[in-house]
This record gives C-alpha cells, structure tokens and sequence, in this order.
C-alpha cells in the first residue's frame, strides 16, 4: 500500500485498532456448528414448504426484482397479496412491506412523528430505532427498561417543559439482547392517557408468541393509536418488515416515506416467502408449540444444573460483563460445536458483554443438553 494512500486510510487503521485493543472488533465468520444464534425460531428459513412456494412462484413466471419503487412500476401483485394477508392475520386495518426490519423503524421514526412531537424510546430498542429518532423531526427521550412510571415522568416533565405536540412511546415487545418482555398493557393506558401513539417493534415475537404467533401486541392490534412492526427476517424464516397501521397511517406513509418512496421494492419472491410462513402458523401450530416446550425444557435444564433462569423466553442471556472473557468463552464452545456468539457493546451496554443463546426448532432437546453441559463445564459452573 502507498504511502499516500495508507494517509488517507489512517483514521480508519486507528479506529480498528483501538476496537482491537477493547476487545469489540468484528469479523465475519461462517456457518459452523449447531445453530444457537440465530433468529429462525420457527426453523422456517429452510423449511420445505417455503422453497415450493418460492419455485412455484418462479415458475409462474413471478420476476425475482420488482424492477423499480412501489410507486413507480415495483407494486407487484405479490405486494399487495402479502399486505392483505397481513392486515386480515394480524387482525390490522392495513400493512405495509419493507425491505428490512432496520429500514421498517427507520422510515416510520423519519416519517409519521412531526416536528413539536416527543418520542420516548426504552432505553433498550433496537439501534435501528435509535437511529430513526436521531434523523426524524421530533424530539426524543430516554425512559428507563421496562419501566411505565419513568415513561410517565418523561411525558410530563415534557409537557412542564412546554412540550405541545403528540407523544409517541417506542418499544419492544421482546428485547433481542435479553429476552424480556415489555409491559405493554401498561404502556397502552399511558398511550391513551396522554392520547399518543405506541409503537411496537415484535422483531423477536412474531410468530412465536399470540394466537397462531400474531405477537404480543395482537390484542392491541387495529387501535387508531398503535403502529407494530412485524419482522419477517425471523420466525417467519424470510426477509422483510411488515408495518400494520390504520389507512391514514398508510396512505401517509406511502406519500412522504422517503425510504418508501425512493427505494426499489422488496422482491416479489419475498413477499411470496412470507405470505407462506403465515400460512403455515396458521396451518402448523405445531412449530410455535414445539418451541414453546424446548424454551420451557432449557429453562428446567437450566434449573437442574444450579444456575437462575435469566428470561423467560426462547432468548437466553448469559451475562459475561468482560469483552474478552465473552469472547475467549464464545470460541471455546464454538470449538466444541456449538455455534454460540459473543454480543459486545455497543449492541449491549458497556460491562455486560454477553451469550447471547437463541432456542430454535434447528436443535433438539438433546442439542440443548449438550450445549448446556459444555456451558457449565467451561465456566465452572457459574451460570448466571
């Protein structure tokens, strides 16, 4: 490399180096092992019945890009087909496909909440919330985890600060880093009470949670005031992000959404994918079961060997705290089989470096065993 162009670069050398030197520089790495990280709770990605959806929907002659935006010639019937399906399954006025769950926050945060409004964001949402708010109009704040009081106290310390416009309570249902699940009952009366909106990111709780995995906010869906996203790159074994909304919500959307309106659709073949996978909850209640049991197994086992249950959820958190302990501790199990990966910050925060162990219908209960007794073998018994 010239010396010319190792100046341009410095800056990025010396940033790398310094995540080097804490223990939080990331590399990609490949499939190995038996799977305990990832999302496909529902093991629908490889499931064959998606691919038969997929192949026939290639052979009727469905292009594999939609060629161009939704509002230009990129609205494809399976668009639409996929939001239809949606809105009628999880019981919404409407929905809206999006390319991704990141690109799903980030547009609704840049798009529906106005300059003078207020958004308050569990201090534990996804980074892709995080960065919505940041680039939107409207002002943001902080509440504490999972706490409705801290909500409450921030909506009105806004209101006594001045604060007119409407207030929007962001959260998730199921927190992605450490398995727990949010209060939404309460934060639906503090919606109603200060007459704001409460959106709700089900990332991590579609379809593995609710009726036939309508999520843990399906009892609150078609409220004029909740917006839920439904991520489809997870337990529904696709790609994708489906935003169910009432019609006004929608239309607004599609009208000044600038990552609506200026990107290319998603490919129609993805939307056929994820119009399957709600099919087959419906039709293979069975799977959410089964996760159901292996969750409620891992947690007995978990309890058999003398360490605390630390969710109760498919997400199991094993709090490390050290960047390097959590990763010298992800490689050793890793070297042993089991595809299990060290969460540093910032996606978690600073001193609670982690496991993150993720239950998928892809192991069995004695995958399960196996991988718990190595845990507790290279920790020496102290789960936490």
């Amino acid at each position: 490399m010239s010396s010319i162009h190792t100046a341009k670069v410095a800056h990025y050398v010396a940033a790398l180096h310094a995540l080097k030197e804490d223990d939080r520089l990331r590399r990609l790495r490949p499939r190995e092992g038996i799977d305990f990280v990832s999302n496909d709770y529902l093991a629908l990605a490889s499931a064959p019945r998606m691919k038969k959806a997929v192949l026939a929907a290639i052979e009727a002659g469905t292009p594999i890009g939609a060629g161009g935006s939704r509002l230009l010639r990129g609205n494809c019937e399976e668009h639409e087909r996929l939001e239809a399906e949606a809105a009628r399954f999880f019981r919404a006025e409407t929905a809206l496909f999006f390319g991704g769950g990141y690109v799903a926050n980030f547009a609704v945060l840049t798009t529906l909440p106005q300059r003078g409004d207020l958004l308050v964001l569990d201090a534990l949402v996804h980074a892709s919330i995080h960065e919505g708010a940041r680039a939107g109009r409207a002002d943001f704040r902080i509440s504490a985890h999972n706490d409705p009081q801290s909500v409450e106290s921030t909506i009105r310390d806004w209101r006594t600060q001045g604060g007119m416009g409407r207030v929007w309570i962001v959260v998730e249902s199921l927190y992605s880093m450490d398995g727990d699940f949010a209060p939404l009952e309460d934060l639906v009366a503090i919606a109603d009470r200060h007459d704001g909106f409460l959106m709700v990111d089900e990332a991590h709780a579609t379809g593995v949670y609710g009726e036939l995995g309508r999520g843990l906010a399906a009892s609150y869906e078609g409220r004029g005031n909740l917006l839920v996203v439904h991520t489809c790159g997870k337990a529904l074994g696709a790609a994708g992000a489906l935003v169910t909304a009432s019609m006004a919500m929608r239309d607004f959307m599609v009208n000044r959404c600038r990552p609506f309106i200026f990107a290319t659709a998603p490919s129609p073949l993805m939307a056929v994918a994820v119009r399957e996978a709600l099919f087959i909850l419906q039709q293979e209640p069975e799977r959410q079961q089964r996760l159901a049991k292996l969750v409620a197994f891992t947690h007995r086992e978990i309890g058999v060997r003398g360490g605390q249950i630390p969710s109760a959820s498919q997400i199991v958190p094993y709090i490390v705290g050290d960047n390097a302990r959590a990763m010298r501790l992800a490689s050793r199990l890793q070297a042993r089989g089991f595809d299990i990966r060290g969460i540093r910050p910032p996606t978690v925060p600073a001193g609670t470096a982690r496991l993150r162990i993720s239950l998928t219908l892809n192991v069995g209960e004695d995958d399960v065993r196996a991988m718990l007794d190595a845990l507790f073998e290279e920790t020496r018994g102290e789960v936490r």
